[in-house]
């Protein structure tokens, strides 16, 4: 079974996020640049919050607010719920299936990690299912006996 720490030993390494003090308009850009979906909120190293594009859109574009003069802190899932490395990705799919939600931030005694979406856990999943099959093809191919 696979774990959080080895999915995010397998993205890049960078950890991205903002300031709570930044502009929704930030948040669109870094997401566009970087093309990802969610971005954590960060103040004086501590998880504050997390900002998805559907946060955006939603509490910010689709009521016509200025996304230039409206702060991150004012849209944001604050204290947002988080895993360990140690957590399995079946654990990750669980929590997000159960909650409707795409991103998980990873937390290692208290500092933040990474982030597991749901594409990362449907990923590995695949993946492991791929292993299973080359592994029972193995098996069927080593052990057929031909007449």
């Amino acid at each position: 079974m696979s774990t959080v720490k080895s999915c995010i030993a397998r993205k890049a390494g960078q950890i991205l996020f903002l300031p709570s003090s930044a502009s929704v308009l930030d948040a669109l850009t870094m997401m566009r640049e970087y093309r990802i979906r969610a971005v954590l909120i960060i103040d004086n190293d501590h998880l504050t919050g997390i900002v998805s594009q559907g946060d955006c859109a939603i509490r910010v574009l689709l009521p016509g607010k200025d996304a230039g003069a409206t702060r991150v802190s004012e849209i944001m899932t604050r204290d947002p719920l988080t895993v360990t490395p140690e957590h399995t990705i079946d654990h990750c799919m669980k929590i997000m299936m159960t909650r409707s939600i795409r991103h998980l931030p990873v937390t290692d005694e208290g500092r933040i990690a990474g982030m597991v979406s749901i594409g990362d856990a449907v990923k590995d999943i695949m993946q492991q299912q791929g292993e299973l099959i080359k592994y029972l093809e193995t098996y069927i191919k080593g052990h057929s006996v031909e007449y």
